[in-house]
């Protein structure tokens, strides 16, 4: 009450002595406004690089953050269990504002991975532990960041950990941040080696594989495990090896790696054609070796169920019978892949080759040929000038290529075995037109000289009409060494 009145009789006297003295030179004008440029100087000073985001801001959210998991710990012995809304609020701005390089350079200047990683070792909440991995996945995206967060062998260790996590919304990101880790050359080896020095790494991404149903989750894990392939030999090899250990939540139950990627590519073939294409190309890496191949064909190995499974995927979801030639080029990235493992497991077992898929093959080199011949012509620009483009685009198409390779392959060696009674339920195929027989046997030659011929031959037995047209179009005899110059 004395401060009130006080501060009221301050106010009165100023008054009086204002109005006692009309002429004071002093109350004549109004107070002199700040510098010009002053406040813009002090927001430039304030904000974090060439952005609008305030450091001062960025600096409260995670001191405030700090001192809730502080408090938290003091007080109930534990870590943190619940984010108010408020601060989760906040954390996600820094989440999205980590996306912006100069921010994720202010932040590893200002020590924030360690202080995340505090963080997230004390946390007992998924959400609060979700929003820290986000925002140093965020940061990993800018080189230099990647670098410094690589180099944190803490962090790296607790980040592999966190593989084995139970919340899918933490998983997913830690999976992304390791993929971007991983898909960087110069820090990629150290990453390689945690995780084959951790030996839970891959139960742990067996486990998600066979038991999420988390699309976008089996979508990262399948790009992590498909990278750490493509990049490490041997870890891939140890993992192909790889027992049960104690620490394995399932043990008893254990799967090995290729039968996890298996059941999560069975998942997939509904759900999403791109995380579909990543986990079959991670299969057929795994045929590039050895042990690779025998865990696929051994007794209890996968292959004869992936057989099955890649014929259903063949025959009844890609190139299909009316489908466009340019459907190829849509499909390529999961028809390689598919054919390429069809190849090397008809190579190791002894499986039955079904109608569908000699159907599939044909129509393939087929679609290929039509491609081929559609390809701009006459209206425009020399023929020189035509090929040379045409060449570029091939040697562009790499992956049409192998598909193309791998397809002819496939056939060559299924048409040398194939019964008399299999080619004529063949001829029988209403959609197998006399132009798709012969623009897939051209595609064959010269190459395949003998399994052109045993086709030839077997179907001048069940049909002469067909056999005499494919003699014809591809200058070939039913007889080895007979063949007419093309």
């Amino acid at each position: 009450m004395d401060r009130k009145e006080s501060c009221t009789e301050e106010v009165d006297d100023d008054e009086s002595s204002s109005s006692s003295h009309p002429d004071s030179p002093e109350m004549d004008r109004n107070p002199s406004p700040p510098p010009e440029g002053a406040e813009e100087s002090v927001e430039e000073a304030d904000a974090i690089g060439n952005t609008v985001y305030s450091k001062h801001w960025l600096f409260s959210t995670l001191t405030r953050l700090i001192e809730m998991v502080t408090e938290q710990e003091s007080e109930q012995g534990e870590g943190l269990e619940e984010l108010s809304e408020e601060l989760e609020d906040e954390l996600c701005k820094v989440w999205d504002m980590a996306m912006d390089k100069d921010v994720a350079g202010f932040l590893q200047e200002f020590k924030a991975p360690d202080i995340l990683l505090g963080v997230i070792a004390k946390s007992h909440c998924p959400r609060l532990t979700e929003i820290c991995v986000g925002i140093l996945g965020n940061m990993s995206c800018f080189h230099d960041a990647c670098v410094s967060l690589s180099q944190n062998a803490d962090l790296g260790a607790v980040l592999i950990l966190l593989l084995g996590d139970s919340d899918p919304p933490t998983l997913l990101e830690t999976c992304r941040l390791l993929v971007t880790c991983v898909s960087q050359p110069d820090v990629a080896p150290m990453w390689m080696e945690r995780m084959q020095q951790q030996t839970a790494t891959c139960s742990n991404l067996c486990f998600i594989m066979r038991s999420s149903t988390n699309v976008e989750l089996l979508m990262k894990v399948g790009e992590l495990v498909d990278k750490l392939f493509d990049e490490d030999e041997g870890l891939m090899k140890s993992w192909l090896s790889e027992l049960p250990s104690e620490s394995d939540r399932d043990k008893d139950t254990h799967q090995d790696i290729t039968s996890s990627l298996l059941e999560a590519t069975i998942q997939l073939r509904k759900e999403s054609p791109e995380a579909l294409e990543v986990y079959l190309h991670a299969l057929q890496l795994l045929t590039t070796v050895h042990e690779g191949v025998q865990s696929l064909v051994s007794d209890g190995g996968c292959g004869e169920a992936l057989w099955r499974f890649l014929c259903e995927v063949v025959c009844e979801d890609l190139c299909q019978p009316g489908d466009p030639p340019l459907i190829l080029q849509e499909q390529k990235a999961l028809l390689a892949p598919a054919i390429a493992l069809l190849s090397v497991l008809h190579s190791s077992l002894q499986t039955d080759i079904g109608l569908s898929l000699v159907c599939s093959l044909l129509r393939i080199l087929y679609l290929h040929t039509e491609n081929q011949q559609s390809l701009p012509n006459g209206e425009q620009g020399s023929r020189d000038e035509q090929k040379e483009g045409v060449r570029d685009e091939e040697d562009k198409d790499v992956q049409l290529q192998v598909l193309v390779e791998m397809a002819v392959e496939l056939l060559s060696t299924i048409l040398t075995d194939l019964p008399k009674d299999t080619v004529s339920e063949l001829v029988k195929q209403d959609d197998l037109t006399e132009k798709m027989w012969t623009s897939a046997l051209k595609t064959l030659l010269p190459q395949n000289i003998t399994a052109a011929q045993h086709l030839v031959s077997t179907l001048s037995e069940v049909e002469p009409k067909l056999a005499d047209i494919l003699k014809r179009e591809c200058s070939i005899s039913s007889e080895p060494d007979q063949t007419r110059p093309g």
